[in-house]
């Protein structure tokens, strides 16, 4: 997930500078109060607030893209998740919330705030919280390949451009926004909101939902389920059907080195020991594979649901045929129905003339739910017997089932926004914090709602060149999240 070194914007952090500062200064936990206000701001009433947070979701996303918060996967060359935790934390206090700073490292920041909800009827049990949870750091952008600078946040033809805006400022904004709304009316959610916005998930969420995970599990005391990014986008089938893709299941990560070795020598000389050969070679067959499909219970609903809307029908032992119909969103969908192993990065040898005794490869890996052991096996039958593999992350996959309340309170809420909506489960090819929260007991989804033109290949902005998000799928967002959270 993480490629090379990005370009840097004058802008880094300014968006988060003067009166955000004192948020950090709070205690050394971070602990932010705005108490006095949230009273006055709250006698408010909803009609006058009315479409506050539709207006206020760009101005938030646009701050956010503006601070540079790239995660070069190392800590020394990483930067601005400090600046940018400081201007959410700010945003929450200026509602009357208490948000925390928790910082795992230096500069390493994310944020968590509890919105209480409303008190279990009399004699009724009390309601679980929900999470919802989104990342502040993004990968790196080079500025020499976009059509616009990756960290302007300029507007330009209906979208809003920059690195960040779909992984996951857009997310990020919208909550923020929605909760500011909320407060000022005075409003109270069916439940404890977790809002929880963290550094670090590019590279595995060691420094961000792992630390949190792992070190302040009562921060999530009572979250029974969770909402996160990459999920909640549409797909058009028609002019009057929408598939809405909720994530129930995200593959593992399997992130691995190979190494090779070999016997060191002069490069004028015939060599029959190389390791950059036996390496090259490896990694080639590697990059080539295709592993073997296996359909996940959540594969299966997806493709009997896309069948089902596109009138084709689904054979189950040919998946392969029906993802092919797919159009833009292929490449994702059909990661999901088998492992892979993508090599994406090599190191070897100090001088032109010295053949080395050590050649690596760095493989991102991504597992099925159920998968973890196959993969390695099939792994090694694909590389050979001499190559060394070394796990650098292992997360297991995660998949829970397509039902329940809050899977009923989501397809409500698009339904209302669009009537054209149908929701349907998907599987993530990536990863997401919640592999961390996972951990913790609670149930996690992916549900960032955006309703995208037919047109946008949005599975290829991710970490490609010229992301940008359509500014009313940001509004539309922010009403579906509305309604969401009032049933949630």
């Amino acid at each position: 997930m993480i490629g090379g070194k990005g370009g840097r914007s004058a802008q880094k952090g300014e968006a988060a500078g003067g009166k955000n500062m004192a948020v950090s200064q709070a205690s050394t936990e971070g602990q932010a109060s705005a108490e006095g206000q949230a009273s006055a701001e709250g006698q408010a009433s909803a009609e006058g607030w009315a479409g506050t947070a539709e207006r206020e979701v760009v101005e938030i996303c646009r701050d956010l893209i503006r601070i540079d918060t790239t995660n070069t996967g190392d800590t020394e060359t990483s930067t601005g998740e400090r600046a940018a935790a400081e201007y959410v934390a700010a945003k929450l206090a200026e509602v009357g919330l208490k948000p925390l700073i928790r910082e795992s490292a230096p500069g390493r920041t994310s944020v968590v705030v509890r919105y209480p909800g409303q008190a279990a009827p009399m004699g009724q049990p009390a309601r679980g919280a929900l999470l919802i949870h989104a990342h502040l750091d993004v990968v790196p952008a080079n500025a020499d390949e976009w059509s616009v600078h990756p960290f302007s946040g300029e507007i330009r033809d209906g979208y809003l451009w920059g690195r960040g805006a779909v992984d996951m400022k857009d997310f990020d904004a919208m909550v923020l926004a929605l909760v500011r709304q909320w407060r000022r009316q005075g409003r109270v959610p069916p439940r404890d909101l977790v809002l929880v916005f963290t550094a670090d998930e590019e590279a595995g969420g060691e420094y961000g939902s792992q630390f949190l995970a792992n070190n302040h599990p009562g921060d999530f005391e009572g979250c029974t389920e969770g909402i996160g990014e990459v999920g909640g986008f549409s797909y058009t089938v028609s002019p009057d059907l929408r598939l809405y893709l909720i994530e129930t299941a995200e593959k593992g990560l399997d992130w691995l080195r190979l190494h090779a070795k070999g016997r060191p020598g002069h490069g004028s000389m015939i060599h029959d020991d190389n390791a950059v050969t036996a390496l090259a070679e490896a990694v080639a067959r590697l990059g080539r594979h295709r592993f073997p499909v296996v359909v996940t219970d959540t594969a299966r609903a997806f493709l009997d649901a896309v069948s089902d809307a596109l009138g084709v029908e689904f054979d189950a032992d040919n998946p392969e045929e029906a993802v092919a119909k797919l159009g833009m969103i292929a490449p994702i969908i059909g990661s999901t129905i088998r492992n892979t192993a993508n090599p994406t990065r090599l190191a070897a040898g100090y001088k032109e003339n010295v053949i080395p005794s050590r050649a690596s490869a760095t493989i991102d890996g991504r597992t099925l739910p159920g998968q973890a052991d196959a993969f390695v096996t099939q792994l090694r039958e694909v590389i050979g017997p001499d190559i060394e593999i070394e796990f650098v992350q292992r997360q297991p996959a995660l998949e829970t089932s397509f039902d329940g309340a809050l899977v009923e309170a989501m397809a409500g809420a698009l339904r209302a926004e669009d009537p054209g909506a149908r929701a349907v489960p998907y599987m993530l090819s990536g990863g997401t914090d919640a592999k961390a929260f996972a951990r913790l007991g609670i149930r996690c989804f992916g549900f960032s709602p955006l309703r995208l033109p037919p047109d946008l290949n949005f599975t290829a902005l991710f970490h490609g060149i010229d992301e940008r998000v359509p500014v009313e799928g940001l509004q539309f967002g922010v009403r579906v999240l509305d309604r969401f959270l009032s049933r949630c």
